[in-house]
């Protein structure tokens, strides 16, 4: 494996990928506590039966934003369970909403750190598939130790993946898909193709607003060996 600091980062408590900012508005507290209770993942180990009421595919889709993505997945995968994690509450409430607007049932959120949920909660060999759309790129070098794609992120993940799980990225910004491209070589347990643009996802958000400003969106669907 290549070595270097990029490389060598090693999991740290006060290390986040990402940054708690938001104000909490009368209609985002309504919507969470009306909402939030019917669709929250339960306490405990994540065992399907008990969380979703049923035995079938799960997907976790990290740093969900306001679930455009999540809530198409979940649609045009019915017998999927699909669990949106975020730490940003109004874009949680949003998503809640919008999940009961479209009525779909399959969608379920966790507000909070996603490494602490698989790292603690997920059993091994349990998840068809893993979505990153759009992370925050922590653009600065002295940052790069933020983004979620390391090698650490990545064994964990292919733990948590069952045999021919998938993880899915897409970035709007050249230096994480570089990034993202030198982590996965480096870890090697993966197979990985470029370039393949999930039919189902909506090119609202991130997305449009990368394309908006003349960007490449890049994605990699990573198989786990």
């Amino acid at each position: 494996m290549a070595s270097g600091p990029l490389l060598d980062h090693a999991p740290r408590e006060s290390v986040r990928t990402f940054t708690a900012r938001w104000r909490t508005r009368p209609l985002v507290e309504e919507q969470m506590a009306t909402l939030l209770p019917g669709r929250v993942v339960p306490e405990g180990p994540l065992v399907p039966r008990e969380a979703f009421g049923r035995t079938g595919p799960v997907v976790v889709e990290i740093g969900s934003g306001h679930g455009a993505a999540a809530i198409a997945y979940a649609a045009k995968h019915p017998e999927a369970d699909v669990v949106a994690v975020d730490v940003h509450v109004p874009g949680i409430a949003r998503m809640l909403a919008a999940a009961e607007e479209a009525e779909v049932p399959n969608l379920w959120a966790y507000v909070g750190d996603a490494l602490p949920l698989l790292r603690e909660r997920v059993a091994q060999a349990s998840l068809d598939a893993v979505h990153l759309f759009f992370p925050d790129p922590w653009h600065k070098q002295r940052h790069a130790k933020r983004r979620f794609v390391q090698q650490h992120t990545l064994t964990l993940v292919a733990s948590r993946l069952r045999p021919g799980g998938r993880l899915l990225v897409a970035t709007d910004i050249d230096r994480y898909a570089e990034h993202t491209r030198r982590q996965l070589a480096a870890h090697g347990g993966f197979d990985v193709i470029e370039g393949e643009r999930p039919a189902w996802r909506p090119d609202d958000g991130f997305e449009a607003k990368g394309l908006r400003a003349g960007r490449t969106i890049s994605e990699f669907r990573c198989t786990v060996r």
